[in-house]
């Protein structure tokens, strides 16, 4: 028997773990701002200047701290990180999801694939839920203070993380082994053992990319937002996604559901190719 495959969840944040932008839990509030005020201020620096909404609201974020004497230090960010609102079943899912994989002989792994900002994302309940955070973050003086992005991901350069998580790469930096040709059968994680969970537009490029080597893309959406369920109704008429579910992880919901269905199917394959590699 080969040894037991790795199920790989992947997970957008702002939106599909959390009903909000991770920022609007405590960091806007405190450079005295509304969220609305926020990002309409991002949005003016983004297209003002033709630059990045990813590096637009980190600016926005050193600016309006400064004009609030604010010192930007990691343990700042991470304190904003408890208070962020999840989903129903979120913190329950992990432990639960786990058991399930193990029960069927799958070893199930997390990961953050988000424009958001991995320190917000370490302050948070299941921060050590994950075996890797691929997000925003900032670059750090000697005095512990951040004084400028040092990673900024946007829709489109998020697609890099799913071949990281594909070849077994933790780190954001390192893209030697990325771009070195492994063989197939050698690659840590298979596309078609990963479940890509994302809730709008900006998932779309790895939702593209998840789908068309095989794997699952998954759009979740608010139940309570009208808006957010016509999107992930969009994506799926549209052929971006396999799957579309309401974002409640709790046990015997439709994620829940479906994401052992897929295991089973990791499962059924695996035996299937022991089976048909004997011999050989």
């Amino acid at each position: 028997m080969s040894k037991k495959p790795i199920v790989a969840l992947i997970y957008d944040f702002d939106g599909t773990l959390s009903p909000g932008n991770m920022q609007e839990f405590g960091f806007i509030q405190a450079v005295g701002c509304t969220p609305e005020d926020f990002w309409e201020r991002s949005n003016k620096i983004a297209i003002g200047q033709d630059a990045s909404d990813v590096l637009a609201y980190m600016k926005l974020m050193f600016d309006t701290a400064r004009q609030k004497n604010i010192r930007l230090r990691r343990e700042y960010f991470q304190a904003f990180g408890k208070d962020v609102e999840l989903f129903p079943g979120v913190r329950e899912w992990f432990s639960l999801i786990n058991a399930y994989g193990g029960s069927r002989g799958v070893v199930v792994e997390h990961y953050i694939n988000s424009s958001g900002l991995t320190e917000i994302v370490e302050g948070t309940p299941i921060a050590g839920e994950f075996k890797h955070i691929f997000s925003g973050t900032f670059i750090y003086n000697e005095d512990g203070e951040a004084v400028w992005p040092g990673i900024a991901v946007d829709s489109t350069n998020k697609t890099q993380f799913l071949f990281k998580i594909n070849k077994g790469i933790f780190s954001s930096r390192d893209n030697k082994i990325l771009n070195s040709s492994i063989a197939e059968e050698n690659k840590r994680v298979p596309f078609p053992h990963m479940i890509y969970f994302g809730d709008g537009e900006t998932d779309v490029p790895c939702m593209k990319i998840v789908g068309m080597f095989g794997g699952n893309p998954v759009a979740v959406f608010n139940p309570d937002d009208e808006r957010k369920k016509a999107m992930a109704n969009k994506l799926k008429r549209q052929g971006r996604v396999r799957f579309v579910a309401p974002a409640d992880y709790s046990e015997g919901g439709e994620i829940y559901k479906l994401v052992c269905a897929i295991i089973d199917k990791v499962k059924a394959d695996d035996v299937l190719r022991d089976f048909e590699n004997k011999g050989k």
